[in-house]
C-alpha cells in the first residue's frame, strides 16, 4: 500500500514501541492497528527489521514462543528517540497535507 512506502519504519518501531514482538506478530499488530490497511508481506517486513536492528534502533534475540523458536524484535532506547523525531516530522506532514485538502473546493461538496 502506497501510504506505508517511506513510513514503515516508523510504523515497525511504534508497534514495538508497545513490547517485543516476532515478526509475524508485528504483520498482525500493523494489520489490526490499521484496520487492515496495512497488510505487510514478510519479505517487505525482514528487510526492513535487518535495516532497523543494523541502525541500533531494533535488537533482537531467539526465544520459544508457543513452542517454536522465533527471532524477537524490541526497540532499543535509540529507537524511542527515533520513533518521537519520526512521528513529530510526519504530524507536521499530515497536519500540512490536511490543511491542504480541507481548503480544497471539492472538499465543501461532499
Amino acid at each position: 500500500m502506497e501510504p506505508v512506502r517511506g513510513n514503515l519504519d516508523m510504523l515497525i518501531l511504534a508497534v514495538l514501541a508497545d513490547g517485543p514482538a516476532h515478526g509475524y506478530a508485528q504483520i498482525e499488530a500493523l494489520r489490526a492497528r490499521s484496520g487492515g490497511t496495512f497488510d505487510i508481506a514478510e519479505g517487505t517486513l525482514y528487510p526492513a527489521l535487518h535495516k532497523l536492528e543494523a541502525a541500533k534502533v531494533v535488537r533482537s534475540r531467539w526465544e520459544d514462543v508457543n513452542g517454536r523458536r522465533r527471532r524477537v524484535y524490541s526497540i532499543t532506547a535509540s529507537g524511542q528517540r527515533s520513533l518521537a523525531e519520526r512521528h513529530t516530522r510526519w504530524s507536521a506532514v499530515r497536519d500540512a497535507i490536511d490543511a491542504v485538502m480541507g481548503g480544497a473546493a471539492w472538499a465543501s461538496a461532499t
